[in-house]
Parts: structure tokens; sequence; C-alpha cells
């Protein structure tokens, strides 16, 4: 059943009309307010956002070019189903960069990066206490980011947000899970302490452990949502 659409407006984004109209169709897709599967009708998001068809159409284009839409010509757009195998490639490849990152963050890591991480990971234990699933998220996203920024190279990390387009949706079904919050951040204080320890084999070890128990959380999806993911 074709559910009624979630509010969206581009006020206060900046940018060109299509970026803004990009940046706000990629944000409720990746947060999962729109749905796999949803029909993304270009006359109603016109309407909805108060621009013309050209911006729209753009965005859907770059979305399409992301993976997140499917544009069948003369039928309809929606938002693109999930796929286990892409979820699973993605994060195959996010552990390759994220392991190699972090040995190398840990070998030259700085107090004001160590600062940072610290100060995201009491954060995380707040968000925790507060029963703010959704904050604890974006807080998780964050460590990760940082850590991922913290090595100076820009083509790693816009590859690393490029492949973790479907994985970011599919996390999002898994919230909140009892009990994984507070294990998440067990592995990033492991991770953490492989930093201040200066031991990037420790961080490379304990970064491959925490990743891959998210793979294992997510493989069950296909069959707990099966309305959100491509048929065989």
């Amino acid at each position: 059943m074709q559910r009624t659409p979630v509010e969206l407006g581009i006020d206060g984004l900046d940018g060109t009309l299509g970026h803004r109209v990009y940046t706000v169709l990629r944000d409720q897709i990746l947060n999962m307010s729109l749905e796999p599967g949803f029909v993304l009708r270009k006359g109603a998001l016109c309407e909805q956002l108060g621009v013309s068809r050209s911006p729209v159409a753009e965005a859907l284009g770059k979305l399409s070019s992301e993976g997140l839409v499917d544009i069948v010509p003369q039928s309809a757009t929606r938002v693109s189903r999930l796929s286990l195998t892409a979820i699973q490639e993605e994060s195959f490849l996010r552990e390759a960069i994220e392991v190699a990152a972090v040995a190398k963050i840990a070998n030259e890591r700085s107090e004001e990066q160590l600062c940072k991480l610290s100060r995201n990971l009491r954060l995380q234990t707040l968000l925790i206490e507060d029963g703010d699933h959704a904050g604890f998220f974006e807080a998780d996203v964050e460590f990760h980011n940082l850590i991922l920024q913290f090595t100076g190279f820009p083509k790693v990390i816009a590859a690393a947000d490029h492949l973790s387009l479907q994985l970011l949706r599919a996390r999002m079904l898994l919230l909140p899970t009892k009990g994984r919050p507070k294990e998440a951040v067990e592995e990033h204080q492991a991770i953490l302490d492989a930093i201040k320890a200066k031991d990037s084999k420790a961080a490379r070890a304990s970064m491959a452990i925490h990743l891959r128990q998210l793979i294992d959380r997510l493989t069950p999806l296909e069959t707990t949502h099966p309305e959100f993911f491509r048929k065989a």
C-alpha cells in the first residue's frame, strides 16, 4: 500500500534548487522516512517542495546514480529496495577501508584527535542512558566518520560515504536492538584504547571485530522485513 508522504522542505538548505531537493530526499531515504519501494511522484514532490519539475528530475537522476531510487521510463520512480548482496559487499569494502584507516590513526593520532573521539564516546554513553536510539545512531556514525577524517585523505572519506548508503538504510531497521548499543560502545572503547596506546595491530583487530558484528545482525533482515528487499 502506498503510504502518505512525509513532510518535506528545502528551506534553510544551501546550494542550487536541484541540490537542495536532492539533499532532502537523500536524507529522508537514508533515515527510512521514505521506505524502500515508496513511489516518488514528480508532480507531488514539485507541489510539496514548491519547485518546478527540472530540479526534481535533477535530484532523482543523482539519487538513481547512487542506487537510492529506481527510475523506470514511462512507469513509476521508486525508492530502491534493499539488496542483501549489496549490503554484504558494502560491509566487506567498509571493513577494508576502516581497518586500514584506524591502523593509520593509531600510528599518527594527535591529542586533539584523541580528545574528539573520547568526547564522542562519552556522548554515546549519555545517549544510551537517555534511551535516545536515533541520537546514539548519529553519534555512532560520527565516531567512524571521525576516524576516516583523521586520515587526511578526502577520497577515502568520499569512498566510505558512497559505500555505506545501503548499510545506513539497513541499520535503521535494527533500531532499537536491545543491548546492542551498550555492546557497540564497549567495542568503540576497545578501538579507542588501542588508538590511545598507539597499538595499530590491536586497533585493526578491534575494528574488524566491531564491524563484523553488524553483518551478522543485518543478514536476518531479508526474512524479517521482506517488503523492503528485492525479490531474488
